[in-house]
């Protein structure tokens, strides 16, 4: 997990509501402007998204209960379980080989737009870290960008998270200390579904 000044959308400039047209934001739940967020965040076009990234309702044939959130590391995509044989999939961006999530865990807690502090590790790591040692505020030049899931394993933090970032061109790749990545709308999409306590399930191979 590195900090980065690139904008929100890709290196580009945010794009104002209203400014591109409907069919070209409209995907599922959207990736329309979000103008109420305490950093408001533009619309993303669509020919923006890899159409294997955007946020949709697919079939799911796995075993789990609706609620569940599903990490798939080798196919780079999470899924929140619907029931029914259905579920929201997600693309994310994962950890480097040897640093990927691994195990299953719990919410313990979920922030809005949160603070960042690199762990000691990510700082031995990387000493570029060490200028964020006192910490990050909220924001978008924050890694964590517009929300944070908190993992927690037999009740203390695993110091994984699943995450926005302000980085959004790492989305289906394997660049991250290790924590999961999420487009921002997505994961305030996904923020409003999992509640403190839900169960994830990661998947190795």
């Amino acid at each position: 997990m590195s900090i980065s000044r690139r904008g929100l959308i890709f290196g580009l400039p945010l794009f104002a509501a209203g400014c591109i047209p409907r069919e070209r934001v409209a995907d599922f739940n959207n990736y329309g402007a979000r103008p109420g967020e305490d950093h408001p965040l533009g619309a993303i076009p669509l020919d923006r998204i890899p159409e294997e990234l955007r946020r949709r309702e697919v079939p799911f044939d796995g075993k789990y209960e609706a609620g569940t959130i599903v990490v798939n590391t080798p196919q780079r995509r999470l899924y929140y379980v619907l029931g029914n044989g259905r579920a929201i999939r997600y693309g994310i961006g994962v950890g480097k080989e040897g640093l990927a999530l691994r195990g299953n865990a719990t919410v313990g807690r979920k922030a809005e737009w949160p603070s960042w502090t690199p762990t000691p590790n990510m700082m031995r790591r990387d000493p570029r870290n060490l200028q964020f040692a006192s910490g990050v505020p909220g924001g978008p030049n924050n890694p964590l960008g517009a929300r944070a899931l908190y993992l927690y394993r037999n009740g203390k933090d695993t110091m994984f998270r699943i995450h926005g970032t302000n980085q959004p061109h790492t989305i289906g790749q394997a660049v991250s200390s290790g924590c999961v990545r999420m487009m921002n709308h997505d994961v305030i999409d996904l923020y409003a579904r999992a509640k403190v306590g839900t169960k994830v399930v990661v998947i190795q191979a």
